[in-house]
């Protein structure tokens, strides 16, 4: 992290900006962003049992699987941005949220396909996320800075998960 992407508040606003437990859980997907090395890969995959959850609970409703992933964006979006606003960080590593809304997103396109098509949505959700070519590096830029930290993966989940029900024919 760059010494200019951080920006240490005083004392008294430090204090009051602390992320709360339901903040630092949500946003760090219940410490998956505290990985010493590659915490969005971590995330990434901490998002699969979700997924799995998701699939055994709503197996043939597309509607409320969309329903919680929307929820869960709009939710990770807000923690994203207390979390950044307390640490005085533009995007943290720790957040991984996003990583974990945009492979949900990605898996979502080809939920009932095979391992190979779902195991293609997650590599290619992870290699736009790390590359972000255009649009996905426009998207980071969006303010405020939870939406920017939460739309570039989005954005990534999305093309991953297009990409991936293309090649599969759905």
């Amino acid at each position: 992290m760059a010494d200019r992407d951080r920006a240490v508040p005083d004392r008294a606003v430090a204090d009051r900006l602390r992320p709360d437990a339901w903040t630092r859980g949500l946003a760090t997907w219940f410490g998956c962003g505290y990985a010493k090395k590659a915490p969005g890969t971590v995330g990434s995959l901490g998002a699969l049992p979700l997924f799995a959850l998701l699939q055994y609970a709503l197996p043939n409703s597309a509607l409320l699987y969309w329903a919680v992933v929307g929820a869960l964006c709009v939710l990770g979006t807000l923690a994203a941005d207390r979390f950044a606003r307390a640490t005085g960080t533009k995007d943290p590593q720790q957040v991984v949220i996003d990583e974990v809304a945009g492979v949900l997103i990605a898996l979502g396109f080809v939920r009932h396909g095979s391992v190979l098509s779902l195991g293609l949505a997650w590599v290619l959700f992870r290699t736009l996320d790390i590359l972000k070519p255009w649009p996905i590096s426009l998207a980071e830029k969006a303010k405020p800075t939870g939406l920017g930290i939460m739309l570039d993966d989005l954005v990534a989940g999305f093309f991953a998960g297009l990409a991936t029900f293309v090649i599969f024919g759905g």
